[in-house]
């Protein structure tokens, strides 16, 4: 187990980004490079991280950053590696591909598939804010059902990608859920990733204050609900095995986890919900539980 003595110190990212007040993938991705350290080179294409990287020949990392177009993420990934391979360095610097869930469950699917197929040795990581929150909050294919957005204005009528699963059938050595609500586990997701060979993808939870609707502050709070009421669960798939993380254990007992309603009225983006809408969330938390019951039973 980690806990916070074990974080390093060492900043990777400067003081005084462009990033919004209360951003969690700000937060993400501090995490995510304190656990990776300086033999890093990210890959990141169109999304909020280009903001907060700054304006072109202007970059707030204190490591390599190739921004690359929207849709070439997987791809600009597979070639770094192999020109790290080329020049013998493979083995000593960690390439992380860092993209929102546009990026990575739209516009880059196809890339990302394919690195995946041909067992490229990279981490992905998908920030999900669950809409194109820098283009002025379009519904993506992560976009949870019921959510307002510019182009679902009375509410997005399906429920978001399971983006965790179709890695996973990919067969790929390593999948993980996480939550910027929940650093040390996250950071501790990204050291596992580090040292394991092949493709390796987390996805996690980037709640968003202006996408959201809510206050700043709040983001924390935000977060831990999604997984206090069985809406996010944590956990990993190592080698085929899955395994749930230790913040979501407790909620196998449906008695302990906190009513939907608690998360959903929390954001202006439910705000036209209505009680159909909510039996729907509470019958995919059901769904979502009764899977992992019988995972864990199964392995």
């Amino acid at each position: 187990m980690v806990n916070v003595m074990d974080i390093p110190e060492e900043e990777y990212i400067f003081p005084g980004t462009r990033a919004c007040a209360g951003c969690a993938m700000a937060l993400i991705y501090r995490i995510a490079l304190k656990a990776l350290g300086s033999n890093t080179i990210v890959t990141v294409p169109a999304s909020c991280l280009t903001v907060l990287h700054g304006m072109q020949g202007f970059c707030t990392t204190k490591i390599s950053v190739y921004h690359t177009p929207f849709a070439t993420t997987g791809a600009s990934a597979s070639g770094i590696l192999a020109s790290l391979e080329d020049k013998g360095l493979a083995d000593e610097i960690t390439v992380l591909a860092f993209a929102g869930d546009g990026g990575t469950a739209d516009i880059g699917i196809q890339a990302l598939s394919g690195a995946a197929e041909r067992g490229t040795n990279f981490i992905y990581a998908c920030y999900d804010n669950e809409a194109y929150m820098n283009t002025g909050v379009q519904r993506s294919g992560s976009t949870p059902i019921g959510v307002q957005t510019t182009t679902t204005p009375e509410g997005k009528l399906v429920h978001k990608k399971n983006m965790p699963k179709i890695l996973e059938a990919h067969g790929i050595p390593y999948v993980a859920t996480a939550n910027a609500a929940y650093p040390l586990d996250l950071y501790e997701k990204f050291k596992r990733a580090k040292d394991i060979k092949g493709p390796k993808y987390i996805h996690i939870l980037s709640p968003c204050p202006p996408g959201w609707g809510y206050n700043p502050k709040d983001t924390m709070l935000i977060g831990r609900l999604a997984n206090e009421t069985g809406f996010w669960p944590l956990y990993e798939v190592l080698d085929g095995k899955f395994e749930l993380s230790n913040s979501s254990k407790r909620y196998l007992d449906s008695s302990k986890r906190k009513p939907i309603t608690d998360y959903l009225k929390a954001q202006k983006r439910f705000k036209s919900i209505d009680e159909k809408i909510v039996k729907t969330y509470e019958k995919y938390i059901d769904n979502t539980w009764k899977e992992i019951k019988s995972r864990l039973e199964s392995s």
